[in-house]
């Protein structure tokens, strides 16, 4: 039997939402990238969620808040949660440099707001260091997918993010840059000090303890 999705009139409907337009650029992103992986059509995924090419067009150029009901319309015809959507995958390289931050004052202390993540669901940071002369540079091999760096530079030159999209940053720059492409650090000074954080959305906090000889506890 061929499945019929629900006839639903988004053409009103859609636009009524709180999502900020942060959150629409970032669904409008996420419906495109999805859609092309699956070399699907626009008229396709209309075909599939039951919404109209016209709703959809204006989802993937971010000029629409899709509700909630949208969102699961979408994440259906496009086999994944419609959480997927409001999470952030692979996304184009971010700077922030020094010289265009924004200090907000807020009670005893002032602070610079470097980027936001949705749907993170394993974060680690560190604080990575580089000097001059030290082994040749490699490429770093691609993390899991949806895996971003956020690396922000508090001593020294370095050149950093995707192998074929590097960036060059100096004290008080901040980058964030897909994890799940071959990536590369690279000193450009006599030392670099950076602090990093690397996340990844909806992963799995623990796994099956498996015991040898037995079954998965």
């Amino acid at each position: 039997m061929q499945y019929t999705p629900p006839s639903v009139n988004n053409d009103d409907v859609y636009i009524k939402s709180d999502t900020s337009p942060r959150e629409n650029d970032l669904v409008a992103r996420n419906v495109r990238r999805y859609r092309l992986e699956r070399a699907m059509s626009l008229g396709e995924l209309a075909r599939r969620s039951g919404l109209s090419k016209q709703t959809l067009s204006k989802i993937e150029q971010g000029s629409g808040n899709p509700t909630v009901e949208t969102l699961s319309l979408l994440g259906t015809a496009l086999d994944i949660p419609a959480r997927r959507l409001l999470t952030e995958w692979g996304t184009p390289v971010y700077v922030q440099r020094h010289d265009e931050a924004e200090w907000r004052e807020s009670g005893d202390w002032s602070e610079r707001l470097l980027d936001e993540t949705y749907g993170s669901g394993y974060v680690r940071t560190l604080v990575l260091r580089l000097e001059r002369g030290g082994p040749p540079p490699g490429t770093i091999t691609p993390h899991a997918v949806g895996t971003l760096h956020h690396v922000y530079v508090v001593t020294g030159k370095l050149r950093t993010g995707p192998v074929a999209e590097p960036v060059d940053l100096a004290a008080g720059d901040f980058t964030r840059f897909p994890g799940d492409i071959p990536h590369q650090h690279v000193c450009l000074s006599e030392r670099v000090v950076a602090h990093m954080v690397t996340t990844l959305p909806q992963v799995r906090q623990s796994g099956p303890t498996i015991i040898k000889g037995g079954t998965p506890s």
